[in-house]
């Protein structure tokens, strides 16, 4: 099963009938978009992970998100973590291009996919991290791990998803910028480079959230930022 597969488990129908409401789309397109989203963040891991500085870095970053569940978590710290990982794996130049290039896919606003990029990049952090520590990876067989993700999406999304990130890349991967962290520094600025600093700041959540995160559906009438704000899922017990 790929990461792509788990993230869509975990999610279930109620959580792709909120991603679809984010996206103004049926569930349909919503699957095909979280493939996506889920594509260009593996595959920008395994484009890191081909140096062993990235590797490393990756490796060691896991250990911060083992048995951590996103699904569950506030929408505020969930957005903050996931910009931080994206800055890494994409840089923020590189995230706002995958945004564009996704939501022309789509034929969404590309400020909608900036929502929802940060919020799957820790899900798939968990996934992967769960991974590694039950199969008792190295780095090196982390990064053997990725590349093999990579075939996971044919036809026309695993064209998209190859330029996608040939052009991110441009043949090479974004300079580490120091250790991935769970939280970006207080007053952290945004970042605009690609692979250096915690993101690009763009999106939901960049206020104070003392809401929960869970598997199941924003009550009619939130907005965003809303304390009761929640993100895609479907096995919260209050649901």
């Amino acid at each position: 099963m790929t990461l792509t597969d788990e993230l869509l488990t975990e999610l279930g129908d109620s959580g792709l009938e909120q991603i679809a409401g984010m996206l103004g789309t049926d569930t349909t397109m919503a699957r095909d978009v979280v493939e996506a989203v889920s594509g260009v963040i593996v595959g920008g891991m395994a484009r890191n992970a081909r140096h062993p500085d990235g590797a490393d870095a990756l490796r060691a970053a896991l250990d911060d998100h083992v048995d951590t569940d996103p699904f569950t978590g506030d929408v505020a710290s969930l957005t903050r973590d996931g910009h931080n990982i994206l800055g890494h794996v994409l840089g923020g130049q590189g995230t706002e291009d995958a945004a564009d290039a996704l939501a022309r896919f789509a034929g969404v606003d590309p400020g909608i996919i900036m929502r929802l990029l940060p919020l799957v990049a820790p899900m798939i952090m968990s996934l992967l991290a769960n991974r590694a520590e039950s199969r008792g990876m190295n780095a090196g067989a982390l990064a053997d791990d990725l590349d093999r993700e990579q075939p996971a999406c044919p036809g026309e999304l695993g064209e998209l998803l190859q330029g996608l990130l040939d052009a991110v890349f441009g043949g090479g991967v974004p300079a580490q910028g120091g250790p991935y962290e769970s939280r970006p520094p207080s007053g952290a600025s945004p970042d605009t480079g690609r692979g250096t600093g915690t993101g690009t700041g763009t999106g939901t959540g960049s206020g104070p959230d003392t809401g929960t995160v869970g598997r199941r559906g924003a009550p009619d009438g939130h907005e965003e930022g809303d304390p009761h704000e929640v993100a895609p899922g479907t096995s919260n017990p209050d649901w």
